[in-house]
């Protein structure tokens, strides 16, 4: 019975530490978008990525000029934003110079994430959030 009651206890501390790291990981996980299982399989110094949410509405000709604006250091980038010209919100994929934009069902936030190699960040915010 004494064993098993310790076994109890370390079942306790396993899971609060577990329920801990769950937590930790899902929020790396949204802050990348999906792309961080492949992001940490590269090198770090070599790939970097960069998450926002944004709360603004933006038409499909601004989402194109953003795409259109990303620079060939930019590997990967996807999000969903609210559409300014539409009730449904835009969903965008973009691989090494090539991007599609869809319309879908309304999300809770507009959020992307960007990866590639030297991310200029604050540039890249600029050019995501409109403050341009």
């Amino acid at each position: 019975h004494e064993h098993h009651h310790h076994d109890h206890e370390d079942g306790e501390e396993c899971c609060c530490g577990h329920h801990h790291d769950h937590e930790h990981h899902h929020h790396d996980h949204e802050c990348s978008c999906g792309c961080h299982g492949h992001h940490h399989h590269d090198a770090d110094e070599v790939f970097a990525s960069y998450g926002e949410e944004t709360p603004l509405s933006y038409t499909r000709a601004e989402l194109t000029n953003i795409l259109s604006a990303l620079k060939e250091n930019i590997l990967r980038s996807k999000g969903v934003v609210k559409g300014a010209d539409t009730n449904n919100w835009y969903y965008f994929d973009f691989v090494a110079g090539d991007y599609e934009i869809r319309e879908g069902e309304p999300d809770v936030i507009g959020k992307f994430c960007v990866i590639g190699t030297d991310l200029n960040k604050q540039e890249l915010k600029n050019l995501f959030l409109k403050k341009v």
